[in-house]
């Protein structure tokens, strides 16, 4: 039996590419593409894949949460990070959501394939970079005085503030995550206690310094 695979990306261009290197692969199929984190957890569910292939920066819904839900929604299914981000907290942020591999967008499609092997086998898969960044945040864990401002939100408020750090209106929010603008303008006021400020900007400021959302 192939090993089965989903891939999440936002951009177009990068997903085709992954998909036609990877169909040419024995023993993987790709069965579907999802263009950002809410995607991907809709499409997991449905498809069941032995395999997300994940981005960490997307819009909407970010890797880390979509990974996140994932796993705790479809626990046969292994999720590999593939981003462009080799430091904390984009790679402590997915490995703690439960990601089983963690690959740069750099590698080589013969690790990728590696990867892919290796993860539904139920083995962990990390890039020499990524590994050397696992061993020194282990190494500074202990020394730290304080846990990631984000993990005093719930998941609900980490989608809000990935929004609003994404210039969307509170109406915008609502629609999206199909609430009420009363009710994503309460989580918004949630997470302005719990992180201590009381402006969009530091909300901005908190969410990039955090890895929610890329700065682009």
């Amino acid at each position: 039996m192939p090993i089965t695979v989903m891939l999440a990306e936002d951009h177009h261009i990068i997903r085709q590419g992954l998909r036609s290197l990877l169909e040419k692969q024995n023993g993987i199929q790709v069965l579907g593409e999802a263009e950002d984190g809410r995607a991907a957890v809709r499409l997991t569910s449905e498809l069941q894949p032995d395999v997300v292939i994940m981005d960490v920066s997307m819009p909407g819904m970010n890797g880390i949460d979509a990974t996140r839900q994932i796993c705790a929604e479809n626990p046969d299914t292994q999720v590999i990070a593939l981003s462009v981000h080799s430091d904390d907290p984009f790679v402590s942020g997915m490995i703690l959501a439960g990601a089983r591999g963690y690959l740069l967008k750099d590698c080589l499609l013969d690790e990728l394939v590696k990867a892919i092997e290796a993860v539904a086998s139920g083995r962990l898969y990390l890039s020499a970079r990524i590994a050397q960044t696992v061993v020194q945040e282990y190494k500074s864990f202990k020394s730290r005085e304080s846990l990631s401002l984000l993990q005093t939100l719930t998941a609900r408020e980490r989608e809000v503030l990935q929004l609003i750090a994404e210039g969307r209106s509170m109406k915008e929010i609502g629609g999206l995550l199909f609430i009420s603008e009363k009710t994503a303008a309460t989580h918004r006021q949630h997470i302005m206690e719990k992180l201590g400020t009381f402006n969009v900007p530091e909300l901005v400021k908190i969410a990039i310094r955090e890895g929610l959302t890329p700065l682009e």
